[in-house]
């Protein structure tokens, strides 16, 4: 039996690896802010899949809170043998109107932290011979949203160069790159969505085990579902210049307003 440690556990795609991962009899660290969906989670995943769960809380724009979390990471007296470095959030809106104390967190969530706890878990993995790390990036890191498609090709890049570190260690990272996928994550963030074609969105549960596939194949990029493939294949060949003009006319769509 392993141990698996899924950050942004308690909504979306988070959520999603937990029950997989319970239900394929992994044991669980499972951190977001919110401690008594948390706890919600723990008693429903102990009762339903009989693994253990471990419960840490944690704000990752934090970096004392992060700290905490990279060193549980670390723990080589307690491995964590997969992470999942989930945790995010999207603003919904341009870089000029939106708040830059928000963009900020951004960065510390969906960079920051995936940097300190990657680094953390390679360490420990590396020493073992052994484990695997995923981080969750998206589709977007290949287009031109606003600062989300920054940070997100952030995060398959430092995924890739990672990988390159870590060959022929037994340890593995992959970058999972989902496009638009049904969670709370657009509602969240205020997003309309309504103009989306139904065949674009994915299903969580099966993005998960895709990129738990992926994963297990030493797969370093890892983007489920054929409509997406061609996304980012086109996105890889296509004109700068033409990603950019059809980014900006999806993105002006679904921002909200106000």
């Amino acid at each position: 039996m392993t141990t698996a440690l899924v950050t942004g556990a308690s909504s979306g795609i988070g959520l999603a690896f937990c029950h997989e991962l319970a239900d394929r009899g992994h044991d669980l660290v499972i951190v977001a802010r919110d401690r008594a969906r948390l706890e919600n989670l723990s008693d429903e995943l102990r009762a339903r899949h009989s693994v253990r769960v471990e419960v840490l809380p944690a704000d990752l724009a934090d970096r004392d809170q992060v700290q905490r979390v990279a060193d549980r990471t670390g723990d080589l007296e307690r491995p964590v043998d997969l992470l999942v470095n989930n945790a995010g959030f999207g603003l919904g809106r341009g870089f000029i109107s939106g708040d830059i104390a928000g963009e900020e967190r951004a960065l510390d969530v969906m960079c920051r932290a995936v940097m300190v706890l990657s680094h953390a878990a390679a360490g420990a993995m590396r020493t073992r011979h052994r484990g695997a790390i995923i981080n969750v990036s998206s589709v977007a890191g290949f287009v031109v949203l606003s600062t989300y498609s920054a940070v997100k090709s952030f995060v398959t890049v430092f995924s890739e160069a990672l990988s390159g570190e870590l060959a022929g260690s037994g340890v593995t990272v992959t970058a999972l790159c989902p496009g638009f996928t049904r969670t709370e994550f657009h509602d969240r963030a205020t997003m309309d969505m309504s103009r989306l074609p139904g065949p674009l969105w994915l299903d969580s549960g099966r993005l998960v085990r895709d990129g738990l596939a992926d994963a297990a194949r030493g797969k370093v990029v890892s983007v489920p579902g054929p409509a997406y493939k061609a996304v980012v294949a086109l996105a890889r060949v296509a004109p700068r210049r033409l990603v950019r003009r059809v980014s900006h006319a999806i993105g002006s769509g679904r921002r909200r307003q106000g």
